[in-house]
């Protein structure tokens, strides 16, 4: 009988975990990207070259 390869399977485990938090990680930056359209500056924001 074949020995178990336990380095292995825990790395396995590892990439599956870091795989699903990238993709939470994902869909809560496109959640808030979409909550808060990135606006233009006002005018009065806007500078003319520091004079």
């Amino acid at each position: 009988m074949a020995k178990p390869n336990y380095s292995f399977e825990k790395r396995q485990r590892e990439i599956a975990k870091k795989k699903k938090q990238d993709e939470k990680l994902a869909k809560k930056q496109a959640a808030k990207d979409e909550a808060n359209p990135p606006t233009e500056p006002a005018e009065h924001e806007k500078t003319d070259g520091g004079q």
